[in-house]
């Protein structure tokens, strides 16, 4: 069973920089979508970046995060600049596969970032 794994996670000061990546245990093929998420005790897991047809970010990570993606390494990055106490959470990389007219969707195991001020 392929699973996603996370890396980069860690501690840093507010105002720090990060990078997160992900990239599958093993071979999938026709990843349409990745993004990031994050999730924070007694919060709803919220989308901060994704990357299909277009880019997208929430609002509270615009112009200080930046998602991208190597195709030919199925692998997703997450930069991660100007790093405030509310980051704080754990990200999680996910993936969708497409399989002929259906598809597979992918999560990491999450991988913590704590900014501290």
């Amino acid at each position: 069973q392929v699973h996603l794994v996370e890396s980069g996670g860690g501690l840093v000061q507010a105002g720090g920089s990060l990078r997160l990546a992900c990239a599958p245990s093993g071979k999938i093929f026709n990843i349409s979508n990745m993004a990031w998420y994050r999730g924070a005790p007694g919060k709803q897991r919220e989308l901060v970046a994704a990357s299909g047809i277009s880019t997208n970010y929430s609002d509270s990570v615009k112009g200080r995060f930046t998602i991208s993606r190597d195709n030919a390494k199925n692998t997703v990055y997450l930069q991660m600049n100007s790093l405030k106490p509310e980051d704080t959470a754990v990200y999680y990389c996910y993936m969708r596969v497409l399989r002929g007219l259906t598809f597979s969707d992918y999560w990491g195991q999450g991988t913590q970032v704590t900014v501290s001020s």
